[in-house]
């Protein structure tokens, strides 16, 4: 199930909620009234936008001057305001670099003023892409839904991509910033910045045709868009109740445990921790691995999938991975050590109720690992977190399974979906496919 049209192989990845996560929608900025070429545009009540939807599907061209581009690291979900501020130090980092360009050519070329490249962004449901206006050499060329965000800041146009990663890195595309904290992932992001005075119409344009992509994708499966109200999914939501099998067994007290470890100054304690993921009733660590002959595995009061609460009177709930893994660290120099974890397998069991294929499922999908996550919606409801592996979809294993057939097995799916998965970190360290680093 594909955010466009189209869904190269390369890309590994699948949507299941529509054209884009929950968060990451591109944001636009709403205009009193459109230029006069565009004013008697009939715009269709379920795809508000500036363009006829049949014009988006062939594709629409504005004229814009290329200033530059620029490559960001960002964390996998910013906030909406965080993304403005990574638009605008794009915008920044570009200004700059032409400015110093300016002053090489100038010193250079005695005099000679520099000349902005003049382009032709061609904006369709499946790809955006930039066309050098003269020669008409594609020089850019990205699917729509590798555009993560859209700024329009005054007469500036601002793009945010993912990179393609290359099949050497993680497979849920993460890789750790250097000279960041320890354990701190974040995500290549490359931010394209064009000047037009019609900033606003191309942002809005680009906005829409993610709306106009969805609505083909649903009727080339059958589905009539119509019927898919935002009402009809809110009525579907609202009878349902959280699945709160983890929030039972938290509750469970015979599953909390108050333990005490004993270990020599100077010693590690022997573990690695990883991130319960974003959806979980209290967001902290997971026991992921232990080292054999290490504190935390001779105490023998440790399992592979307990959950940590605090260290020594200190929460870890909803803490980052890094503050934690410095907080267990710190206790080096220590003897004793004070944990309160609760109890837990290291798999998760996830019910998500679909009454019909026309519901969205709320979540993406990439080489088995859960990417992001809608919220509010059936999936968020059902227990499913970010960050997870799916190990098992109604009673079958997918462990050894193709994306496609994952993507299929979900799409597929009506009535109760029931799965097991578990952090990817943890699967990868069991499945040997990395090396453990215990702190």
């Amino acid at each position: 199930v594909c955010n466009g049209l189209e869904q190269p192989r390369k890309q590994q990845r699948s949507d299941l909620n529509g054209p884009v996560d929950n968060n990451n929608i591109p944001e636009t900025k709403k205009v009193a009234s459109f230029p006069s070429f565009v004013a008697d545009v009939t715009v269709l009540p379920s795809v508000p936008g500036p363009c006829e939807p049949e014009d988006l599907i062939d594709g629409i061209i504005f004229a814009a001057n290329y200033l530059g581009s620029t490559q960001l690291l960002s964390e996998r979900n910013p906030s909406k305001n965080i993304r403005m501020m990574q638009a605008q130090e794009a915008v920044s980092r570009v200004k700059r670099m032409q400015k110093a360009a300016k002053i090489k050519k100038k010193a250079n070329s005695e005099g000679d003023a520099q000349t902005l490249t003049e382009v032709d962004l061609f904006i369709s449901t499946q790809r955006i892409k930039v066309l050098n206006a003269d020669t008409q050499e594609t020089m850019m060329d990205h699917a729509l839904r590798t555009i993560s965000y859209i700024a329009d800041i005054g007469n500036i146009v601002v793009l945010m991509a993912r990179r393609r990663m290359p099949r050497s890195a993680s497979q849920d595309c993460i890789e750790t910033t250097p000279g960041a904290q320890e354990g701190k992932k974040q995500y290549k992001m490359i931010c394209h910045v064009f000047e037009s005075e019609d900033a606003q119409l191309i942002a809005q344009s680009i906005g829409q045709a993610f709306s106009v992509a969805y609505q083909e994708f649903l009727r080339a499966n059958g589905i009539n868009p119509e019927d898919l109200s935002q009402k009809e999914y809110s009525d579907i939501i609202n009878t349902q109740e959280m699945y709160n099998d983890d929030l039972i067994h938290f509750s469970n007290s015979e599953n909390c445990k108050e333990l005490q470890l004993e270990k020599h100054k100077g010693e590690i304690l022997g573990v690695v921790v990883v991130e319960s993921g974003w959806g979980s009733i209290l967001p902290t660590v997971i026991l992921a691995n232990m080292m054999n002959g290490g504190p935390a595995a001779r105490s023998g009061k440790l399992s592979i999938g307990d959950q940590i609460m605090s260290i020594n009177g200190t929460s870890l709930v909803g803490l980052p991975l890094a503050t934690c893994q410095g907080i267990i660290k710190g206790l080096k120099n220590q003897t004793q050590v004070k944990l309160n974890i609760v109890s837990c397998p290291p798999v998760t069991t996830v019910l998500i109720k679909r009454p019909d294929l026309k519901y969205q499922l709320g979540f993406s999908v990439q080489n088995g690992i859960i990417c992001s996550l809608m919220r509010g919606g059936i999936a968020e409801r059902g227990g499913v977190r970010v960050g997870h592996r799916i190990i098992e979809i109604n009673g079958q294993s997918v462990v050894a399974t193709a994306h496609e057939k994952i993507v299929q097995a979900l799409s597929n799916s009506v009535g109760e979906i029931h799965m097991k998965t578990m952090p990817a970190a943890m699967f990868r360290l069991l499945t040997g496919q990395e090396t453990p680093l215990y702190i």
